[in-house]
């Protein structure tokens, strides 16, 4: 029996289970980390290689050292569809090898040794097929050892195509939104051109209607505009006033809320599923797809 019986071998399970986890999640962020970082490299030298053998890659001046164009080597970034074809292959070979002594040692058959080697790797853990249940083997500590490195590459392996792939969806839901998000406005837009075709709209209420919101303080002609405290002012006038006043108080809480003003070429990516944690932290920047400036 390899569940825990008694109520303090399941409290120690629960706070086991809580450091374990954790530590084993950080321990794949890091091993992603590092793989991300030795493919990149790779891919680098091998792109300065191909850009030196068609001799577009000039030599660097002694005059302007560091320079590079912007195409060049510097700021090139493996794409994720390279990184996904090279963690598919990696992931490939170390299950089809695995499968090779699965099926050899435990009797299996070489697809059974396989679907063991995608659950076991992918930590679904389904507990049909299960690796060293026999009480004795030829070479033992060797399959054991073997057991456990194979058991741990491909985990890594698969868990780092998993986050890959988790990236290609993370494209297509922000594609899907910008796609739906322009033509919701499209339709909007149509809308309102067409439940005020035929109004007309006198001057002084259309200039109350185009207040802007980024004023940030009270200019000279408004104050120049106001009336003397002892003159009544028209209903008109007072809503106006309260519309420029509450826009700019509002302006001001969120500035304040959000720790200083915004720039505008952030808003277009508000409507995005955009950034992100762990895994997905990790491969931001890193990845030509991943990067701010796209």
């Amino acid at each position: 029996m390899t569940t825990p019986a008694t109520t303090g071998g399941k409290i120690f399970l629960i706070f086991y289970g809580l450091i374990g986890c954790a530590s084993t999640i950080l321990f794949f962020n890091l091993f992603l980390e590092r793989l991300i970082t030795v493919i990149a490299y790779v891919m680098r030298l091998c792109y300065q290689r191909q850009l030196r053998r068609r001799a577009s890659l000039a030599p660097e001046s002694p005059t302007n050292p560091g320079k590079h164009e912007v195409g060049g080597p510097a700021g090139w970034k493996p794409s994720v569809y390279h990184v996904m074809l090279i963690l598919c292959a990696a992931s490939l070979l170390i299950s089809c090898c695995a499968s090779a002594m699965y099926a050899s040692i435990e009797g299996w058959s070489y697809f059974d040794a396989l679907y063991f080697c995608f659950v076991a790797f992918s930590t679904i853990g389904f507990g049909d097929l299960v690796s060293s249940q026999n009480a004795r083997y030829d070479s033992q500590g060797l399959y054991r050892f073997a057991n456990f490195a194979f058991i741990l590459m491909g985990v890594c392996c698969i868990y780092s195509l998993f986050n890959v792939i988790s990236v290609l969806i993370k494209q297509s839901v922000n594609w899907m939104l910008r796609k739906m998000g322009g033509g919701c406005r499209q339709q909007c837009q149509r809308r309102h051109l067409r439940s005020r075709r035929n109004v007309v709209m006198p001057g002084n209420v259309q200039n109350q209607c185009n207040i802007s919101i980024a004023a940030d303080r009270v200019t000279e002609s408004d104050a120049d505009g106001r009336r003397p405290s002892g003159e009544m002012i028209s209903m008109k006038d007072f809503l106006a006033a309260s519309k420029v006043s509450l826009a700019i108080l509002q302006k001001q809480l969120s500035e304040t809320a959000n720790g200083g003003p915004h720039q505008a070429s952030t808003l277009g990516r508000d409507s995005e599923f955009s950034g992100g944690v762990g895994a997905l932290a990790i491969m931001n920047n890193r990845l030509a797809e991943t990067s701010e400036d796209r």
